[in-house]
């Protein structure tokens, strides 16, 4: 036994890196720490394993994308392809039950993980006691303290909300509550047209929903390039869905079966929207509620983000932290890159990360898929570049699938050729976008892969085409 702070706890637990977070970055930088010969614990304050992402995140939402899709296809273009159904309807509560069966898979397979690389899994909720110690609370109350030479920060972000807005994640609701209606909605009003809400407004679209999205900003998806926003905002409204951009909401009144969105306009003209659902989708904020960071002396910011240098470390020097809690887009992969380059910063190897270089995809359909500088910041820049397009409409593989909305556009530097941005919307876009990251890793020119043989017919056609456009106007099949 021995005593912290007035406590008294059983034996001392020495670790060579203590991971709090068990999400893509907390569970990726545990297992590399694994790898890498250092003994490894993680601690995680729920029941199961993987963090926003694989429980109530980038999973779950992608299922239910994936099976909403293919419902609208059945309804919509089945007939076409020669496929007739009669009595199509959706079976929800079978949907959202093989979501949840999906996700369990994925944790499991991250408990499976722990197993393999030897890494302890401890419950609760960590907080520290200070530079070294972890306390974890579990939910009957009782505590345990682990101690640690290194520890990381992986505890990710919630959703974020406004002020006035009351959320009752019954009618009122953020991403979480999206993934497990009882019902379709009637009509879904979306505040924020960003990522996670262009991806769940898709979902209850395809199924019959009406939705109404409300955004700030004077463009969708107001992060990536605004070709993008605006093709995604073309084929969204083949859905059904309704814009109103450059609207600042500016009350949310819940009454019970109905709430009514107010929202103003540029010239402060006042809309008024009544929908059954509303979604709260303005972004996502760090969450280090109960870290009790002050304790080991590290610095959070005034964005409430924990405060690190380049190799990823806090102002103290054994104590790191990565993913949605540090600066820097919110995305699992991005995470996931983190918690191995700071897993080998402490193993004492010189890894690597090109922020630039994460690329960032929206899963509607057309997807949209992103790397690098979009055009405006080359502008904002100064920077002189040349442009290429190539519409989806002109490929052969697009127009047998049916899936022509959508376009890739290559930006290259205009004197070397250097491609310096790639944005595509269109069919499988997530995945096709990885040959931009490495033609960008490896510092490629449009030439470069206008002249590499791409199999025919392909999706990934449309990016040669684009880079032939980018290099003398060459594109062949426009």
């Amino acid at each position: 036994m021995y005593i912290v702070h007035g406590t008294w706890y059983k034996e001392k637990i020495m670790y060579d890196v203590i991971v709090i977070g068990s999400g893509p970055g907390g569970y990726v930088a545990a297992i590399r720490a694994a790898q890498l010969g250092m003994k490894t614990a993680i601690v995680e304050k729920y029941s199961t394993l993987g963090g926003t992402c694989l429980n109530v995140g980038c999973i779950p939402s992608k299922a239910l994308l994936d099976s909403s899709e293919h419902y609208h296809n059945a309804a919509h273009t089945f007939k076409t392809h020669g496929i007739n159904l009669s009595s199509l309807k959706v079976d929800l509560k079978q949907m959202i039950g093989r979501k949840d069966d999906v996700v369990k898979q994925n944790v499991d397979g991250i408990q499976y993980l722990m197993k393999k690389n030897k890494i302890d899994v401890h419950h609760g909720l960590g907080s520290f006691v200070d530079k070294n110690t972890v306390k974890v609370t579990k939910e009957d109350g009782s505590s345990e303290n682990i101690e640690g030479k290194n520890i990381i920060i992986a505890t990710g972000s919630k959703p974020s909300t406004l002020p006035f807005i009351k959320l009752d994640k019954k009618r009122v609701i953020t991403s979480t509550e999206a993934l497990n209606l009882k019902e379709i909605p009637k009509h879904m009003i979306v505040i924020g047209g960003g990522v996670i809400g262009m991806e769940l407004g898709s979902v209850y679209g395809r199924m019959g929903a009406k939705v109404s999205v409300v955004e700030y900003m004077d463009s969708l998806i107001p992060t990536m390039d605004k070709t993008m926003g605006k093709e995604l905002q073309k084929s969204l409204k083949k859905l059904g869905f309704e814009f109103y951009l450059k609207h600042k909401v500016v009350e949310v009144e819940n009454k019970g079966k109905e709430v009514i969105v107010k929202a103003e306009n540029a010239k402060g003209e006042t809309i008024e929207l009544k929908g059954d659902y509303v979604l709260v989708s303005i972004g996502r904020r760090p969450y280090t509620d109960g870290l009790n960071a002050e304790a080991a002396g590290v610095k959070i910011t005034d964005r409430g983000q924990v405060e690190v240098d380049e190799h990823l470390r806090t102002n103290v020097p054994n104590i790191y932290a990565i993913g949605d809690v540090v600066k820097g887009v919110m995305l699992a992969h991005k995470a996931e890159e983190e918690g191995t380059f700071v897993a080998e910063v402490i193993a004492g190897q010189k890894p690597h990360i090109n922020y630039l270089l994460i690329p960032g995809v929206v899963y509607t359909w057309p997807e949209v898929a992103a790397v690098g500088y979009t055009e405006e910041q080359l502008k904002e820049k100064g920077i002189k570049y040349k442009a290429g397009k190539f519409p989806f409409m002109a490929s052969g593989r697009a127009r047998a699938s049916m899936d022509t909305d959508g376009l890739v556009k290559v930006l290259a530097d205009a004197e070397t050729d250097e491609i310096l941005g790639v944005h595509m919307i269109g069919p499988r876009t997530a995945d096709m976008i990885a040959e931009a990251v490495v033609a960008m890793e490896f510092r490629a020119s449009a030439e470069d892969i206008a002249r590499m043989s791409h199999a025919h017919p392909t999706y990934t056609e449309a990016f040669k085409e684009a880079c032939l456009a980018a290099t003398d106007n060459r594109a062949l099949h426009i």
